[in-house]
This record gives C-alpha cells, structure tokens and sequence, in this order.
C-alpha cells in the first residue's frame, strides 16, 4: 500500500470505510483482483462460476467459484475510454490507440504491417472548426484582442469577448455535423487525387487507396477539430506500395483542396419561426495545419512516435476541459426528445415529455456547476433540439453537439482495436493455463462451462481511495519500466 501520507485529509466516513476493507480477512485477495484490473476507477462485479472438462473422459481438470470471493464477486476492469471516467482503463485504451496509429506508420510484423509503409506518403493533419465568433486567445506576437496577456491556465482563454454576439448556435450545430463533414472530405479528397493524377474515380481505386487514423478533440471555445493521420497505399492497403506518381505534396495539395471545396460544406435549413432566418452553411475553418510525418530520430518534430503518442493522448478525453459534466444530462423518460413515446401527436399537449416537461432535460443547466460559455452551448443544444429532432442535440448537449466517434480510422490503414485486445486476451488466457496446469493439455480437447451474473459495479468510498492508490503505483512502475526501456535503446510505448 501507498504511503499513508496519501489519505491525509480523507473525511471520516471514508477513512473508517478504509480502514474496514484494509482490515478485512479477505483484503489480499481484493487487492489481488483489483491489481488484475489495473485500478479500474469502476469495475463490473460479476457473480457465478467457471468448470474445465476433459471432453473425452468428462474429467474436471478445474473448477472456479466466486462463492470464495471477497463479498462474493470477481471484479473485473470496465473498459471505459474516458480519463475522466477511468484512469486505468483509458491508459489501457490509450495504449491500444496508440500502437494501432504507430503500426500505420511505422509498420508491425506481428501485425501483419509491413515496414515498407514508411515509405508511403503521409501527412498529419488538423482540421479545425470556422469561427463563431472573437474568443480569448494567446497569440504568439502580441496581446489578446482584449488588451490582457493571458496565462496558459487563464479561465477566459476560449471565452467570447462578446457572449450576446457570440453565435453558440451555429457553433454546436458544427460539432453535430463534424462527423459527416469528415465524411464528405474523404469522399471529395479522393476525387481531388484522381484529378492530379488524371485518373477516373474507377481507375484510381484500381491502383491507389487512402487510409487514415484520426481523433477527435475539443478546443477550450468548445469547438471540435480532428487530428489525421493520411497516407497514401496501393489498391490492397499498407501492404501494396502505392503508384509511382503518388507524393506527399501531391496528397498535401489534394487536403487543401477537398477541405475548401463547396462540396465540403453541410447545409443546415433556416427556421423562421424561431428566427433563424438565414439557415447555416457549416464548413472546416481557415486554418489547416498539413505537414509530412517523418521517420522515427530524424530530429522532426512529427516524428512517428510523436504523432502516435498525440493521438493515443486525445483518444481518452472528451469535452471535459470546456468544463461540461462528465456525463449526459438528457432525461432518460423521452431520450432527450422533450416528446411523450406513449402519447406523439404533433401539436397535442400531451405529446409533451411530463419527466422533463419537453425540456429534454434531465437536469437543470442553472444548478450545474460548470463555466457559463459551457452552459450556453448546452443551453444551444436545447434550444435547437425541438428545431432538428433528427440530430439528437439535448441527449449531446454534455458533448456540446458532437456525436461522433471519439478516434476511428479506415479499414485497410492498420490493425484494430479488436485484434489488440484479442491478443491481450489470448495472452491471458495463455497464462491463465500455465497457472492451472494446462498448459500441456490441447485447448481443443476442453470443454468450457460457465455461467456469470452481473452483480454490480464500482466501489465504496474506502475502497475508491484504495483503488487509485493501486492505479498509481502501478501507473508508476509501468513508467519507470518504460524509462529503463528506453534507456537501454528498446522500442518506446504509449
């Protein structure tokens, strides 16, 4: 266990509550279980049992009970991607991330990834959001347009100057659409090569593929913008070397291209009657960052391993440095609708949500502790959620708007995440069998009987503290194994 300087200043209730599970008969065999969850900040508990058969002599090689468990359950990690969720289960996922993007680019035998992928094209690019609006910034020359020189950690830093004028509207209905006009972008992007290379759409997926890893991330103004990874590959994917007239200035010059083109714009209809006369017309803004990446020790700062780690490092957050609350604030009775699902009539008062009063709403954004830009771009989503039923804004206003996936990639740009953690698993399994003695039995030859009950998730007050001490000292011997690693010349990780 940590230092006990670690549960200074814990409330009594606490303290007591850890003292208990610190105290209690079965205390290693939970610090045992919670180790095998990496600290999970809130494990699912499990109840039930597992036998191992011999199906040829119906002989039980082994057999497994959680009846002589701590409380009787097995905890086991709840996979959450979110840091704020979860630590441990999002370093995981991080990890996951981040040798899924470094195998795009570096390449992974084990994984089926040739090394000749470095010597494809490939750019890292940002794709930000258009203005909404002046915010507080920190311009490398000179001041704010306020006249102040904010500090890194400045609480007006993404605020508007001007909040009355500031349009939240426009600014959340841009995060809703940021997934298909990511969409668009890729479907105009590879027009834009095939132009340059005087190719048909046809003849071009004869001979060249675009791949891509990307990841989402909220601006402190509360504006998503994504970060790419974009290589170019032969028809077969990473392991077909891409055509001869293929180049990172050619794939550079087709970004620019498809990210300003007008088919690379959402139109969102008017609604008059709420005095939204002019409709929007929802775009990628002014400032696209595309640079080559570079092989790993060049002395480029986009190097392979740096682009991993960014991208591994983003794939865990969500909208919480804007200051939203971590989780949805919809009203669960209507889905964030603000209609009745028992009683929708158009124009019948009784088609109206009673849980929320056709609010949407789960909670009240005047009693929620969070900044006030935040608040008026919840506020937006609600107030656009009865306008555009179809895009779902209360049951996102958390997100502010955005609904999309977090990270993703195309299908041929590396392995998956799947395949990751079914490796993990295997692993496991593997050692599972050697610490039970099977390992010189064929797995074919066993049969497997199980039978599990979900029986709760997350843990007391006492063993919350507990569980995050565990977490960080493991989290620490990870780093200092990774700093020997590192030091000795290995291969560095997420």
């Amino acid at each position: 266990m940590s230092d006990t300087a670690t549960f200074a200043g814990l409330d009594p209730d606490t303290l007591g509550d850890l003292l208990q599970v610190a105290g209690a008969p079965g205390f290693d065999r939970w610090q045992d279980q919670v180790k095998r969850t990496g600290g999970c900040a809130d494990p699912i508990h499990l109840r039930g049992w597992i036998v191992h058969k011999d199906k040829t002599t119906g002989e039980t090689l082994h057999h497994y009970s959680t009846d002589n468990e701590p409380g009787g359950r097995l905890r086991v990690a709840c996979g959450n991607r979110r840091a704020s969720r979860c630590p441990a289960c999002a370093w995981t996922y991080a990890g996951d991330t981040f040798h899924l993007i470094r195998a795009g680019l570096a390449g992974n035998p084990d994984k089926d990834i040739p090394a000749t992928v470095r010597e494809h094209p490939r750019v890292f690019a940002t794709f930000t959001a258009p203005s909404f609006g002046p915010v507080h910034n920190r311009p490398d020359r000179g001041v704010c347009r306020c006249g102040a020189r904010h500090a890194p950690e400045d609480s007006a830093l993404g605020t508007p100057l001007d909040p009355a004028s500031y349009d939240y509207a426009a600014a959340v209905l841009f995060n809703n659409h940021a997934g298909e006009l990511w969409v668009r972008f890729v479907n105009r992007l590879r027009r834009e090569i095939a132009k340059r290379a005087g190719l048909t759409q046809r003849e071009l997926a004869e001979v060249c593929r675009v791949s891509y890893g990307k990841v989402a991330e909220f601006q402190k103004r509360g504006a998503v913008h994504f970060h790419a990874v974009i290589r170019l590959d032969g028809p077969d994917g990473s392991d077909s070397p891409p055509p001869s007239w293929a180049s990172t200035d050619l794939l550079t010059d087709a970004i620019r291209a498809a990210a300003e083109h007008p088919y690379t714009t959402i139109t969102v209809p008017p609604n008059e009657e709420a005095g939204y006369v002019n409709g929007w017309r929802l775009r990628w803004g002014r400032q696209l960052d595309v640079r080559p990446v570079k092989a790993f020790g060049d002395g480029s700062e986009i190097t392979e391993q740096a682009v991993a780690s960014y991208v591994a490092k983003y794939a865990t957050k969500a909208a919480e440095n804007t200051g939203t609350p971590d989780t949805a604030v919809y009203c669960r009775s209507c889905r964030g609708t603000g209609r009745s699902r028992l009683y929708d009539r158009a124009g019948s008062p009784l088609s109206r949500c009673v849980t929320c009063h056709g609010t949407g709403l789960g909670e009240d954004l005047a009693r929620l502790d969070v900044p006030d830009h935040a608040r008026r771009l919840m506020a937006a989503c609600v107030e656009l959620q009865p306008l555009y039923p179809d895009r779902h804004l209360a049951r996102w206003a958390h997100m502010l708007g955005f609904r999309g996936h977090f990270s993703s990639k195309s299908r041929r740009y590396s392995t998956t995440l799947g395949a990751l953690r079914q490796a993990r698993a295997d692993y496991r399994a593997a050692q599972e069998r050697g610490a039970l003695g099977l390992d010189d039995v064929e797995p074919d030859t066993v049969l497997v009987l199980a039978d599990w009950q979900y029986a709760g998730h997350g843990h007391t007050p006492g063993e919350s503290v507990l569980a995050a001490s565990i977490a960080r000292d493991l989290q620490l011997n990870r780093q200092t194994a990774r700093e020997e690693l590192a030091a000795s010349g290995g291969a560095d990780h997420a």
